[in-house]
């Protein structure tokens, strides 16, 4: 009785601490991207105190929607947000608080959709690729 009692014990114990355990998937901070003071129009363009943005279509990918949105003073790139991305869950915030700043800098770096595949977001970084191009072609660049 007394070897049931204990093992009945330690088993309610071990399911307390399984179920009360936080992981750091659920605190991920979203992903840091630049974006032009003043924001952007619901139009597709619009002009800001740091240039003129433009929208890139909405690029649906099997983990969720990308949008990429970039400011363009003198013919180029000077800042890329990234409004919509996928954040449905706590992997999908991880890959992307870690992906998207890299896209961000290739962006302005490459003024060009030609850039690199992130490692562990070859998702993202499609969907990514697609919204800038379409703003992109919408910029005339």
């Amino acid at each position: 009785m007394r070897r049931i009692t204990l093992w009945l014990l330690s088993t309610l114990a071990a399911v307390v601490l399984l179920f009360s355990y936080r992981t750091s998937l659920g605190a991920g901070a979203p992903p840091a991207t630049t974006a032009a003071p003043g924001g952007t129009t619901g139009g597709g363009s619009g002009s800001t105190g740091g240039g003129t943005t433009y929208e890139g279509s909405v690029a649906s990918t099997r983990w969720g929607d990308v949008q990429v949105v970039i400011t363009v003073a003198d013919r180029r790139i000077t800042a890329v947000s990234v409004p919509v991305y996928p954040d449905n869950n706590g992997k999908d915030r991880q890959i992307n608080a870690r992906a998207l700043p890299i896209l961000v800098r290739e962006t302005i770096d490459a003024q060009s959709a030609d850039i690199d595949t992130v490692s562990g977001a070859t998702v993202t970084t499609d969907g990514y690729r697609e919204s800038l191009q379409a703003a992109l072609d919408k910029a005339h660049l």
